[in-house]
């Protein structure tokens, strides 16, 4: 029988069970609208844990609240493609519209507004989320409309379906996204040629994975099966946080039964019985749509026991949802979270593949890597190994927004030059800069768009972010740099305090204030960073601003002042309210200044 009480339903619905804290405290929340010490306490009560556990989780994810917020929520997207794109003139409307500041809840508890990083909706912004529903291409009139239906109390479901329809944008088709793969396909070809069979043609193939890091796949799968102990599982990479990129949210949009076929051979050639799609907070709206897709298989025998009547093929999926922690998207840090705990990296080694997810030998790729999968698996290794280049086999999606006529999807075999991408988007003429691979990747500049998309040349993600001669290329770096340092889980000194730095000195130099030595700290932090963090995060969150520094130099000398230094507090402005009160403001008021 149901409980009225939300945190005792959201607790039954996980089976009591702390390793899904992190899902329970979001069905709370959804019930609820915030968590306060309380319902915390009665969390971990009924867990039958420590109540400072239950505290770590909901002060680490920036999507749980524990204060309350509006009944309805809306975080502007805040990525420098939405900045491009007007958002702050947008926030500033809702903010007047509402009366309300910044993080604020209005008087009457209706609304709270606020700034996110990222909504992966780069291709479409400015974007924004509505109780964790995405709807993009805002613009004056669709805020106006929100706004009303706010004051109106209008449930989210009585509300214009067009506020919610998020386009696929693909622009460019390859193999991957040419034609919808006939369900079961995969699956069939890889039972066909058996586990041994399968791994093989994974290593013929050299497909690498396609988060970056670029391990190839076939030895990962293979590592994993041949790990000491009983149960294996299979991880999809769902948290596509990187600021530019949304091409697995096409992918999980239109290609869900891809992907998780991609889990189900991956299980097939490991031994894995368990797998888990670990889905970013901001593609919450997707869940329902890819629940009703696991159920679908289940019912034709895709997954469950005895998958397509093949004895010892037992394998299931279930979906985690994210609550806003870009560091998730580290391997390790994800499955911290999957365990119900603050999403921290992990020391490594040991790897996944062999203490993975409970300890245990674990497989995580992300979404595309497991759909080129199905492709292997469909037309065999030497086939896929025919497309792209040596060392980077098959094709690959690119997220491509910014400054150009044709945002969207693109898909193109691997060592296709970056001005080819800008011309297909219609940007070849304007382009000053192109970022490869998001805030952590590295800047482009004309005399280099002629070198290629490749683990040997320029390695990327897929995020593909356009500028053109028109942007101030300074501002791009700033709102890059705010990002790590909001990003920053604070697990390392040298990445916690060391984003906080990089912040406070830009923004000494955005207020005309900075000198030489702010751009000296600002290498040198860097470097400290780049030996000395625990994690990819703080190890490339100086990419940025030193690829702007040195590639438009103008942008950051024009904001300098002449001076070799200058204090980061200006005490005389500060003493500006203290003189109004005393009714001074002779010379004698002020601070002179020393020469």
């Amino acid at each position: 029988m149901r409980s009225d009480n939300p945190v005792a339903t959201a607790v039954e619905r996980y089976n009591s069970d702390p390793l899904n804290l992190v899902q329970i405290v979001h069905d709370a929340q959804a019930a609820l609208g915030w968590l306060s010490r309380e319902t915390q306490g009665e969390i971990a009560e009924r867990l039958k844990i420590p109540v400072n556990r239950v505290e770590s989780v909901v002060t680490f994810y920036s999507f749980f609240y524990d204060k309350p917020r509006g009944a309805y929520r809306l975080l502007i997207s805040d990525n420098i493609t939405d900045r491009m794109q007007g958002n702050q003139a947008l926030l500033e409307r809702l903010l007047v519209h509402f009366s309300i500041n910044r993080g604020e809840v209005s008087a009457d508890g209706l609304v709270s507004v606020d700034l996110t990083s990222c909504t992966g909706m780069c291709d479409q912004g400015p974007a924004m989320l509505v109780n964790n529903v995405a709807v993009p291409r805002l613009s004056e009139a669709r805020i106006d409309a929100i706004a009303n239906l706010i004051e109106a109390r209008a449930p989210l479901d009585h509300w214009p379906a067009e506020f919610f329809r998020v386009e696929d944008n693909v622009r460019r088709q390859g193999p991957l996204l040419q034609a919808p793969m006939t369900p079961g396909r995969a699956i069939d070809a890889a039972i066909a040629i058996g586990r041994e069979g399968l791994l093989n043609e994974m290593k013929r193939s050299n497909l690498r994975g396609r988060g970056g890091a670029g391990f190839t796949t076939g030895l990962k799968w293979e590592a994993a099966r041949n790990a000491p102990g009983a149960e294996r599982y299979i991880v999809c990479n769902a948290d596509e946080g990187e600021p530019g990129a949304f091409k697995d949210r096409v992918l999980l949009s239109s290609h869900a039964s891809r992907v998780f076929e991609g889990m189900s051979i991956a299980a097939y050639a490991v031994g894995a019985t368990r797998g888990f799609l670990y889905l970013r907070g901001e593609y919450e709206y997707l869940k329902s749509r890819l629940d009703a897709e696991l159920e679908r298989m289940r019912l034709v025998r895709r997954l469950g026991p005895a998958i397509r009547g093949c004895a010892g093929f037992d394998f299931d999926v279930e979906i985690h949802v994210g609550a806003g922690a870009y560091v998730c998207g580290e391997e390790t840090a994800l499955l911290e979270s999957l365990a119900g705990k603050p999403g921290r990296p992990r020391v490594r080694p040991p790897y996944p593949v062999t203490h993975g997810y409970l300890g245990r030998p674990t497989v995580v790729n992300n979404v595309e890597t497991l759909c080129q999968a199905t492709e292997v698996a469909i037309h065999g290794g030497a086939a896929f190994a025919g497309q792209g280049t040596k060392n980077s086999t098959g094709s690959k999606l690119l997220s491509v927004s910014g400054d150009c006529e044709q945002p969207g999807v693109y898909e193109y075999s691997f060592g296709v030059p970056i001005a080819q991408v800008l011309e297909d988007a219609g940007a070849a003429r304007d382009a000053a800069a192109v970022q490869i691979g998001g805030p952590s990747g590295v800047l482009m500049t004309p005399d280099q768009f002629t070198r290629r998309i490749a683990f040997e040349d320029v390695p990327t993600s897929g995020s593909f972010m356009i500028f053109s001669g028109q942007r101030d290329m300074f501002e791009v770096a700033r709102n890059f740099v705010h990002f790590f340092a909001h990003e920053s889980c604070g697990f390392c000194t040298p990445c916690r305090v060391g984003t906080s730095l990089q912040r406070e000195m830009v923004e000494k130099i955005a207020e005309g204030r900075g000198t030489r030595y702010e751009i000296n700290e600002l290498m040198r932090v860097r470097g400290l960073m780049r030996r000395m963090s625990h994690c990819g995060l703080g190890q490339m969150a100086g990419n940025a601003i030193s690829d702007c520094w040195s590639k438009f130099r103008p942008t950051f000398e024009r904001r300098l002042l002449a001076t070799e230094f200058a204090p980061a507090m200006d005490l005389d402005a500060a003493l500006a309210p203290a003189r109004v009160v005393m009714g001074r403001d002779d010379a004698g008021a002020h601070l002179k200044e020393e020469v």
